[in-house]
């Protein structure tokens, strides 16, 4: 009766997050393109790349983020309250710490690189800096979020951040529409104006905490155990946290190096995409990965693996849904979307979005493994390929290749990590790799391979129309979901689903 109300929770949770990204993605694709047209591509590309330059000081505080969000979904599973208030406070603290220490790094460091080895036309130098300035302001104060963010994820009170997402999407609006009118350098105040609306959600998170949750009322505490812990937990994480800032930020700084602003503008719309409809699966997983840490907390292990190799399969079957009519359509998309088309824009997407479902089936198997606190062999083993991407995306574009190959590279070496993933968490928490293979991974390779092959042949023979896109997104979501029901579904999967139907239609014949 418990999983019962547990998966309950986990789809009412999902729901709540869904509204939420369906909302939030509306407003980022209108936000998007007016931006990219109020600055320009090369202004567009500047500030994605020098946030990018700031978002690599996140691998200092990516693998404490996952301690504290780890540390607290455990302690709630535990049922400790008193080690929970010590755990939140410490986060807090050492957050403000982390900030503090980031800022003084990104100021020595982060100006030298952006002024001295960045490829930003010297005109706009000037605005770089501002951007890289507020870009900082911007990464500290949503660094302070994170311990008051994963409260919110281990109660799992997913309302909280529908109804707080509206007031962030509001604030994004008025970005748009106050860039387009302003008579200063736009993408400097797009930099004041993004950052602004950061400062506005982080004391909302946080007035809705202090409210809602008895531990989250901060107070200075140095518990040298529990501290040690923490580190010694994001210590080793930090090989992982590092591996991945290095893989995307990192990816973009090279392709900035070797290609020029324009590509990293191509670059950014792809990743654009990519949030847009990887949000469903992210929304998804914070749902999920609460449950999967309480279960391995309270012993209860049967569940957890059910967890794993359902969420898994969802995971990648949400994304391919969703991911498979941008696929076959991308170019007309994006000249529906966007006014000006990036150069290598279109493979950026269609790659970014391979990517994404590379990695979808990985996520609850990263969840099992932090869930457990025993991260080192794992870190060193999976951190050290990923950290491969950086160097050998390098030497690739040095030597002439196109600019995707560094999204290229991503994928190979995913499938790599997800290997060594496997063959780790068997002996961890007795993970069955042949199970996994079996009812993950043949089963969503398979789905993708029979429901791909009618809509990229219909895209290969129709011309591009508003008509004909409607036409092959109808069919890609008609093969997608007929091939996940009878090919990707299990017996009790698909009893389970036309019981949910039925269930439908009856309440809809009684209104």
């Amino acid at each position: 009766m418990d999983n019962i109300s547990n998966n309950k929770r986990i789809a009412k949770n999902t729901l709540l997050l869904y509204f939420r990204m369906l909302f939030m993605m509306a407003v980022s694709l209108y936000t998007s393109r007016v931006v990219l047209n109020a600055l320009g591509v090369e202004d567009f590309g500047i500030y994605n790349v020098v946030g990018g330059v700031v978002a690599m000081f996140s691998m200092l505080s990516g693998s404490l983020s996952s301690a504290i969000t780890r540390f607290i979904t455990y302690e709630l599973g535990t049922g400790n309250r008193e080690n929970l208030k010590k755990i939140f406070s410490s986060s807090v603290t050492i957050q403000i710490g982390l900030a503090v220490l980031i800022v003084l790094l990104a100021e020595a460091i982060g100006v030298w690189f952006l002024n001295m080895k960045m490829n930003i036309p010297d005109t706009r130098m000037t605005a770089a800096n501002w951007v890289f300035q507020f870009s900082i302001l911007t990464f500290a104060i949503n660094l302070i979020s994170v311990p008051y963010n994963a409260s919110i994820i281990a109660h799992e009170r997913m309302s909280a951040f529908a109804y707080i997402s509206i007031l962030e999407a509001i604030g994004k609006l008025a970005i748009a529409f106050l860039i387009v009118i302003s008579s200063m350098d736009k993408l400097v105040f797009y930099a004041i104006l993004m950052c602004a609306v950061a400062l506005i959600v982080r004391f909302a998170y946080g007035a809705y905490c202090k409210k809602h949750f008895e531990e989250c009322t901060c107070h200075f505490i140095f518990d040298k155990g529990l501290l040690k812990r923490m580190f010694v937990f994001a210590g080793w994480n930090f090989i992982g946290a590092t591996s991945a800032v290095l893989r995307d930020q990192g990816g973009n700084v090279v392709i900035n190096l070797f290609c020029g602003p324009a590509v990293n503008a191509a670059r950014g719309i792809a990743f654009q995409v990519n949030t847009a409809i990887s949000g469903f699966v992210t929304n998804f997983m914070t749902a999920l990965n609460p449950q999967i840490t309480k279960s391995y907390a309270s012993g209860d292990r049967d569940y957890m693996m059910t967890l794993i190799y359902q969420g898994a399969r969802l995971s990648f079957y949400m994304l391919l849904l969703l991911s498979l009519p941008v696929l076959v359509n991308t170019h007309y998309i994006l000249s529906l979307w966007l006014k000006i088309v990036p150069d290598h824009a279109v493979l950026f997407v269609q790659l970014v979005l391979v990517f994404a479902m590379s990695e979808s089936i990985s996520n609850p198997l990263i969840t099992a493994m932090l869930a457990t606190g025993r991260i080192r062999n794992y870190q060193l083993v999976v951190g050290g390929l990923q950290m491969m991407n950086l160097p050998v995306s390098y030497v690739l574009l040095r030597i002439g290749m196109f600019p995707e190959v560094v999204i290229v590279v991503a994928i190979a070496i995913s499938q790599c990590c997800l290997a060594a993933r496997l063959l780790m968490l068997r002996g961890m928490i007795g993970l069955s790799v042949r199970k996994y293979l079996k009812k993950v991974y043949l089963n969503v390779l398979a789905v993708t391979v029979i429901a791909s092959v009618l809509p990229f042949l219909m895209t290969n023979v129709l011309t591009e129309s508003f008509l004909n896109f409607i036409l092959s997104s109808f069919v890609a979501l008609i093969c997608t979901g007929i091939t996940i029901y009878y090919v990707g579904c299990n017996k009790v999967e698909r009893q389970f689903v036309l019981n949910k139907l039925y269930t439908l239609k009856n309440k809809l014949n009684k209104r």
